[in-house]
């Protein structure tokens, strides 16, 4: 299958696992990519042989040889360049989350259907090892009939370790917007989609210092919630909670489970691809860890918009699609605006759960 050709936008934290990816997998041929900061994006092109080098995204929108963008920009910044990459006719599939806003989210996904151009975004962990696994065993039957699920993702934020955390808490930031796209897109995939929600939220420390470098130091507003506790209805009939929060100093509560009518099922931390999965069923005495049956347990970032450029090439449907990363953008508002109103939060959209990936596939592809 001929190579996508594939102009990576924004050289930041993330991007140097996205670089190191497409070089192995067959589908990319990674010909471009730009950064506002002209050290960062050209380190990126010396160190990984790129050879078109570019100091804003809409310079590189102007290379007519690239079909596919994956838009590495920060969160506010995500529709803006989704909507120039597709304005010049550009595939494009973007970091977690779509947008900041539902609006310019929905704007993004109807503009790329009225084109004919495919659009999706991270994460693409659920196409990993472990939460393939736990896919299949539940698509099997293992645990019964899902009624019920927990996810929880607790620590205290990112100013101690990140480079550059401000953006955290701003518009677009907060635990559910920063690592509430993992717990939501892992649940869908294995429940189906969400109809409503509610929810409770807070600011907990108004104000954050940051204490690792080069800003150690510098003082932080907090714009959005921090801590938010939620309630998910799913349109299968299984209730979920979900706890999100950057105020809490240690916890240790699973990351997901799904409870079923004849066992319960322990899911690897989705912000992963690999890591243990674990059932117990009904007459078990004590819990079992099973095999994983996918591949891509080491970190595969990049092997969502991999399976989007198959479907460029193939035509066929891609998994971390438009649909599915609207309804988890619109699914973590509906949190923020069910606690602010202190009512449930219906929701607007829906999606299908992304079809499994086979079983055995040839090393680094996502066809078989």
């Amino acid at each position: 299958m001929k190579p996508v050709k594939v102009g990576i936008i924004g050289c930041g934290n993330i991007s140097s696992i996205y670089f190191k990816n497409t070089q192995k997998l067959e589908i990319f041929d990674v010909i471009a990519t730009a950064d506002l900061i002209p050290e960062r994006v050209d380190s990126k092109a010396s160190e990984y042989g790129i050879p078109n080098v570019y100091y804003s995204a809409r310079e590189l929108l102007t290379n007519p040889d690239v079909e596919l963008v994956i838009n590495l920009s920060t969160p506010p910044d995500h529709a803006g360049i989704c909507l120039e990459a597709l304005e010049a006719g550009k595939h494009v599939y973007v970091e977690k989350p779509l947008a900041v806003t539902r609006e310019a989210g929905k704007k993004v996904v109807d503009y790329a259907n009225s084109k004919g151009l495919l659009v999706g975004g991270a994460p693409d962990t659920f196409l990993g090892a472990g939460i393939q696994t736990c896919r299949k065993l539940i698509d099997e039957g293992w645990i019964g009939t899902p009624i019920a699920a927990t996810a929880f993702m607790m620590g205290h934020g990112h100013e101690s370790w990140h480079p550059d955390p401000e953006f955290y808490y701003k518009l677009g930031g907060g635990p559910m917007f920063d690592m509430g796209p993992y717990y939501l897109t892992a649940l869908i995939n294995l429940l189906g989609p969400i109809k409503r929600v509610s929810g409770s939220a807070r600011i907990s420390f108004p104000e954050r210092t940051i204490t690792s470098q080069p800003k150690a130091g510098t003082k932080i507003e907090v714009e959005v919630p921090t801590h938010i506790a939620g309630v998910m209805d799913f349109a299968s009939g299984a209730i979920g909670t979900i706890i999100t929060s950057f105020d809490v100093w240690a916890a240790r509560l699973p990351r997901i489970e799904i409870y079923g009518s004849e066992g319960t099922l322990s899911v690897p931390d989705p912000n992963k691809f690999g890591g243990p999965v674990r059932i117990r069923r009904a007459d078990d005495s004590d819990w079992k860890e099973m095999p994983l049956t996918h591949g891509y347990a080491n970190n595969s970032r990049g092997i969502g918009p991999a399976d989007m450029a198959y479907a460029i090439r193939s035509g066929r449907a891609h998994r971390a699609n438009g649909e599915l990363t609207y309804h988890v953008l619109e699914t973590m508002h509906g949190f923020h605006d069910a606690s602010r109103d202190g009512k449930y939060y219906e929701i607007q959209s829906t999606c299908s759960r992304p079809a499994p990936l086979p079983m055995v596939l040839p090393a680094n592809t996502l066809d078989e």
